[in-house]
């Protein structure tokens, strides 16, 4: 089985990593031609200097590239080039809409379709352990379930095309909402003396704990915001729950706050930050 991987960004780099080192004939392709080369300076595997050369003759191709724009810009490639019957798997955070339209076109074009949205930041996919929610067929699913495997401890089929998109969306809203709450009782803990370590080995098993909780509460009462998931990317997809919540006339006034929090610290110059950057909101310095 011949697979293709495009798109070697924080997360990509490491997921096509995992592929190679479980021995699958994997073609890498970056717009960036030198993150590429590095990525073939560590991992076995080819170097493809277009998308079409990238997927011409592959029997899985993989996407992991930045916004909507991205995907339809690459899948315009892909499309033009796959063979029939290969198998297209995104990995990118779209739009439901972006993702039921590709999966339309890839049936006329004799291609089946995958949205795979994943969680788990760049900590994940470095550990393998990430989790995918995918959105299409069954018999598709089954097929590639064991390449996804290989970078995941969980990968759930949701249902139909764009159905992975519309629950990363609810994944996201749910994340941020305990970053903000994590971010105000952090300060209330800074500000009564309380350190990290006790906050975690305490509370980590009870009703308060999360995943931020474990890995984030040291770092955050640190400031310490290095991490893969930055504040341009947040927005980015809160601003596709949003849109998507529209759609069907539900109210999200949480998320929207916090989107406004996040906004507030880009013009503060923490775009490229961490989203556990949240906690400082509550900085009364203005960097």
């Amino acid at each position: 089985m011949k697979i293709s991987f495009l798109g070697l960004g924080a997360m990509g780099y490491p997921m096509a990593g995992h592929l190679s080192s479980a021995g699958y004939d994997i073609t890498v392709f970056n717009r960036t031609t030198s993150k590429a080369e590095k990525w073939i300076s560590e991992y076995k595997g080819s170097l493809a200097q277009t998308v079409e050369e990238a997927v011409k003759d592959a029997d899985v191709i993989l996407t992991n590239v930045g916004n909507d724009n991205d995907v339809r810009e690459v899948y315009d490639k892909i499309f033009r080039s796959a063979k029939e019957g290969a198998t297209l798997i995104d990995h990118t955070t779209t739009s439901a809409i972006i993702a039921r339209e590709l999966s339309n076109v890839a049936k006329e074009k004799g291609l089946e379709f995958l949205d795979a949205p994943v969680s788990g930041g760049q900590a994940g996919a470095e550990s393998g352990i990430l989790t995918i929610m995918v959105g299409g067929d069954q018999q598709a699913f089954d097929k590639i379930y064991p390449i996804l495997n290989t970078y995941a401890k969980a990968v759930t089929l949701i249902g139909d095309a764009g159905q992975g998109q519309v629950l990363k969306m609810i994944n996201q809203i749910c994340f941020v909402g305990t970053l903000q709450t994590l971010s105000e009782a952090l300060t209330l803990a800074k500000a009564e003396g309380i350190d990290a370590k006790t906050i975690v080995e305490v509370l980590q098993h009870g009703a308060a704990g999360s995943w931020q909780m474990i890995n984030r509460t040291e770092t955050m009462m640190d400031n310490s915001f290095d991490f893969g998931f930055a504040v341009d990317w947040v927005r980015k997809d809160l601003a596709i729950c949003m849109e998507e919540a529209k759609k069907l006339g539900v109210e999200l006034p949480v998320t929207k706050q916090i989107d406004e929090k996040y906004k507030q610290l880009q013009d503060r110059g923490y775009a490229r930050a961490d989203t556990s950057v949240l906690i400082k909101q509550f900085d009364k310095e203005t960097r």
